[in-house]
């Protein structure tokens, strides 16, 4: 009987992918940029948040740009520049996540040395992205009060990888069976080290706290570059 080889190509690209969001990571902190995957569902209001997030970030003097992804439309990009973004689209004819290389290839188009904060809006899906390590510095997931509580149970993968968790959309909550103890507890089983913040892009509610951590991170890439230029 012949031999018969087996070759793990999952294992071989999610290797090869975590290898170059290292490098991308390490020449993002050089350049004082801080980068920042956020990730949801179709729908959960990633663009929504973003483009709240960016008015704030501007009142306090930092500079942004977004990479957006998405399998064939530039409809998220364009409602970026219509606001005065810079917005590099990524369509990935297909692909149901953003990995290194695409936004590798999205940074050729920016100057990350321009910006403070580079925000990558993933695909909309809560499975693939969560595999692909995009060089971010930190990640986040979005859920909205609409979903429901249960996707903790139901994407454990998404929980475990991400820094933080928002719940969006919190202006539905009056008269939903939304339960946000029971949310908080099991993703905190997940991920004990998980911040999560409750939000209202539409409101207001919840925006500080949000825009403060995401303001702590673009700090410590800023101060591990200076750091870095000390030695």
């Amino acid at each position: 009987m012949a031999e018969i080889r087996t070759i793990d190509i999952k294992e071989a690209v999610l290797s090869e992918n975590a290898g170059l969001a290292d490098r991308l990571r390490r020449r993002l902190m050089e350049s004082g940029t801080f980068l920042l995957d956020v990730m949801s569902s179709p729908g959960a209001g990633k663009t929504t948040l973003l483009l709240e997030t960016i008015h704030r970030l501007r009142e306090r003097g930092i500079r942004t740009a977004v990479i957006e992804g998405d399998i064939e439309s530039t409809v998220d990009a364009e409602k970026m520049a219509a606001a005065g973004v810079k917005a590099v689209q990524l369509r990935t004819g297909g692909a149901c996540h953003l990995d290194a290389a695409m936004i590798e290839a999205a940074l050729h188009e920016l100057a990350p040395g321009d910006y403070d904060m580079i925000a990558i809006e993933n695909v909309g899906n809560l499975v693939c992205p969560a595999e692909f390590d995009t060089g971010a510095h930190r990640r986040t997931m979005l859920l909205s009060v609409p979903e429901g509580h249960d996707k903790a149970l139901k994407y454990p993968l998404m929980f475990t990888v991400v820094d933080c968790l928002v719940v969006s959309k919190t202006d539905y909550l009056p008269g939903s069976d939304f339960d946000l103890a029971a949310l908080r507890a099991e993703a905190r089983r997940l991920n004990p080290t998980l911040t999560v913040f409750e939000v209202s892009a539409r409101t207001g509610d919840g925006m500080q706290g949000w825009c403060d951590w995401v303001a702590d991170g673009i700090r410590g890439v800023a101060d591990a570059r200076d750091g870095a230029l000390d030695c």
